[in-house]
């Protein structure tokens, strides 16, 4: 199999190693770098291996490994402060029951809060429309997101 040297910034860190050409992004994070990047359709349509490129959301398993060199690289683990916010929000309003489709929404759900904007409802849906959940549905993720905005809900009462 070919294969190429890519390197990468991957979660603040700089990165490079040796990669087959028909490696996706999804396979090279979670089984080359071991992170929680899920995979599960291979095909983009329910969102689990959603990491950010360049500050975007993106379909890790639709993405090939060496179309990933030279930029940034964000999956779950690289959220910081986002992802503890997300998680506790997600945990106050039980917005994840199996947890199969957690990290790609939280992922999508972390552009929201890079913003620093309160989004509307119809926002959080936007951003998160490409997610399947067959456990909650996605009024709790809504719930959870906008919880992620205390000081603005605050403000406004």
């Amino acid at each position: 199999m070919q294969t190429r040297l890519i390197q990468l910034e991957l979660n603040g860190k700089s990165c490079s190693c040796s990669v087959g050409v028909t490696k996706t992004l999804a396979g090279l994070l979670r089984e080359d770098f071991g992170l929680s990047t899920s995979i599960a359709c291979g095909e983009g349509n329910c969102g689990t291996c959603t990491v950010l490129v360049d500050g975007q959301p993106v379909r890790s398993c639709l993405m090939l490994a060496v179309q990933a060199s030279g930029r940034t690289v964000t999956s779950l683990e690289g959220l910081g402060d986002k992802l503890l916010r997300l998680q506790t929000a997600f945990a106050d309003n039980h917005a994840i029951q199996c947890g199969f489709c957690a990290p790609g929404v939280m992922v999508a759900s972390s552009v929201l809060l890079r913003s620093g904007c309160q989004p509307c409802e119809a926002e959080i849906r936007e951003a998160i429309k490409g997610h399947l959940c067959r456990c909650t549905g996605y009024s709790g993720f809504v719930s959870a997101i906008l919880g992620c905005y205390p000081e603005t809900v605050e403000k406004q009462l």
